[in-house]
């Protein structure tokens, strides 16, 4: 577990983005990709916005995915088990970065196909308490002629991410422009923030 926790820091340092391919294991990605698949089947999915609640706007020409919050009120053991990992991290993240975080939110989302998210920062007007964004894709056998990347604009090139199973992605949430390319089957992930 250290590996990746190390893994995903030292590259964020080098690159002000960082990687860890293997992040979430075979075993917790299977049951999270189960668990994301039964609940969009059941139509608990929701059209994702962009804003707050004090400000959400919903527009399909902008951004076109579905999420659903994850919470442990809902008691499902492998949300739990992907909660006491990111306890890991932040506690990892925390004692060795000192980044002070507090809190975090995540929801599953699954972006249909040809659905995309247009480029933005993660970060609201009114609110600035997401520090840091962390992306884990849940996408078996994922090929490049899937689409659906990642594209994050650095200062003197574009970084592309493919959407990999077990996958995750870290960056700072007020300053990396970044946007999901279209997609050409369902794409899915946990997306979310830690907080101060």
């Amino acid at each position: 577990m250290q590996k990746n926790f190390d893994e995903l820091i030292d590259s964020y340092i080098d690159n002000k983005v960082g990687l860890a391919e293997n992040f979430l294991s075979k075993s917790l990605s299977g049951h999270l990709i189960e668990n994301l698949k039964q609940l969009y089947n059941s139509g608990k999915l929701k059209s994702a916005g962009t804003g707050n609640d004090t400000e959400v706007v919903h527009d399909k020409l902008f951004r076109s995915d579905v999420i659903y919050w994850l919470d442990r009120k809902h008691n499902d053991p492998y949300e739990n088990d992907f909660f006491d990992l990111l306890d890991s991290f932040v506690n990892y993240l925390n004692s060795t970065c000192y980044t002070g975080i507090t809190g975090y939110e995540f929801h599953y989302t699954l972006y249909p196909e040809g659905s995309f998210y247009k480029k933005h920062l993660d970060q609201f007007r009114n609110n600035n308490s997401r520090k840091y964004s962390m992306i884990m894709y849940l996408n078996a056998d994922w090929k490049i002629s899937d689409g659906g990347e990642l594209c994050i604009t650095q200062l003197d090139h574009l970084q592309t991410i493919s959407p990999q199973n077990g996958k995750a992605v870290f960056f700072k949430s007020n300053e990396m422009e970044h946007e999901v390319l279209v997609t050409n089957k369902p794409r899915m992930s946990i997306t979310g923030w830690l907080k101060c």
